[in-house]
């Protein structure tokens, strides 16, 4: 094991030439970022998962029941054993021929047999309550750290001159500030990593997962070889939407569709002038050229920057889908149903189910506006019933 490690952490890969970990080993004169500190970060991802059970517990759930949120879940489908076996044993969705089927079988018509399947899959979706209590614990948590981020970004050198960055690295000493602003931020995204297997399960959830695993290996490795300068500014930077974005959920499940709209369109705006402007003009260019420019070439150097343009990519895949989202919002006059809402409304399958033995009418119905996301990200048009 020691071994591997020592191959793992080889001085010519992630630090610059005539650099050694000797030499960031801190002393009375001068603190720097250790490996060790990191360990840390497990037991405040718990303590924070704790400390989100009882803030959504006693805090965000009185405040939901003051605005009036809605408790109670999804309609609740009749009980019916052979549909329920079909359910749990074989498929949550049916297709046409065993729709025609479980018709003959049950002598119901075919739409009947599609609606039971849709409330029994919405059964298993949460509560606006629960929902609105998830988005409140995130608002309130993206707030405060990025308030905290502002506060200690606007006394540095380096959120005026990115090229502050490489001043004297890797010799920058560690500030209290800085080691508690990352930590902070590594055990919130660490308890998203757990969490997020238990959360209100989204589409996205595969694309979540990739860009929470993407954070903590850049928090990770930029804390290690103490490129945190630049790692402070992308964090501050990710938070901002992220604040908005939660708000704007917030309100749409308190039932506020020109406040939610707002604040989505705000959101899309503060996300799309960060992510697709001040990200890659003031954060890639400083690790893609200037950082080279002061300290030239080493191996790690290239894993941080592809990690980093990773993150860019993401940031066209969600720009384009909030583009899509605030397009209709505009031309419709409020932001359209959510493609990956966890919520089914009629509309999505009754308008395309197969003709049963019965006729019916034609049922169309509007999707409810909304807010989307996923830790502060969407996937499909944005403010929906879906969260």
């Amino acid at each position: 094991m020691a071994g591997i490690l020592a191959w793992f952490w080889n001085e010519r890969f992630w630090l610059p030439h005539n650099v050694t970990w000797a030499d960031l080993q801190s002393t009375e004169e001068a603190s720097f970022p250790q490996a060790e500190d990191l360990y840390l970060a497990f037991p405040l991802a718990f303590c924070i998962f704790m400390i989100r059970l009882l803030f959504e517990r006693f805090i965000a759930k009185p405040c939901a029941l003051g605005l009036k949120v809605q408790a109670n879940g999804p309609q609740k489908a009749q009980p019916n054993a052979i549909l329920e076996k079909v359910f749990t044993a074989i498929t949550k969705h049916p297709d046409e021929k065993r729709l025609e089927g479980l018709s003959k079988q049950l002598d119901w018509d075919v739409r009947s047999i599609q609606r039971w399947f849709r409330q029994r899959r919405n059964q298993e979706k949460p509560s606006t309550l629960t929902k609105f209590c998830e988005s409140m614990w995130r608002f309130t948590f993206y707030l405060y750290i990025f308030t905290y981020g502002v506060r200690f970004l606007k006394k540095t050198p380096w959120l005026w001159n990115t090229r502050q960055c490489w001043n004297g690295y890797p010799y920058q000493p560690l500030m209290p500030d800085l080691h508690y602003y990352y930590i902070a931020e590594l055990s919130f995204y660490w308890s998203l990593m757990f969490s997020q297997f238990i959360d209100i399960k989204r589409k996205d959830f595969g694309i979540m997962f990739t860009h929470h695993i993407v954070t903590v290996t850049l928090i990770t490795f930029s804390y290690v070889t103490n490129l945190t300068r630049v790692g402070t500014l992308t964090l501050c930077l990710h938070d901002a939407a992220d604040v908005v974005l939660e708000a704007a959920k917030m309100a749409n499940y308190c039932k506020c569709q020109k406040l939610s709209d707002l604040l989505f369109l705000t959101f899309a705006i503060v996300f799309i002038v960060s992510r697709l402007g001040i990200y890659p003009l003031w954060i890639l260019n400083t690790t893609l050229f200037e950082l080279y420019e002061a300290l030239g070439n080493f191996p790690a150097l290239w894993v941080f920057n592809v990690l980093l343009v990773v993150l860019q990519i993401l940031h066209y895949f969600w720009s384009y889908l909030i583009i899509k989202a605030a397009y209709k919002a505009i031309s419709k006059g409020k932001v359209t149903k959510d493609d990956r809402s966890d919520i089914e409304s009629s509309s999505d399958e009754e308008e395309t189910v197969p003709r049963s033995k019965t006729l019916h009418s034609t049922i169309t119905t509007n999707g409810t506006g909304g807010a989307n996301g996923t830790n502060g990200y969407l996937t499909g048009s944005t403010c929906s019933e879906e969260h």
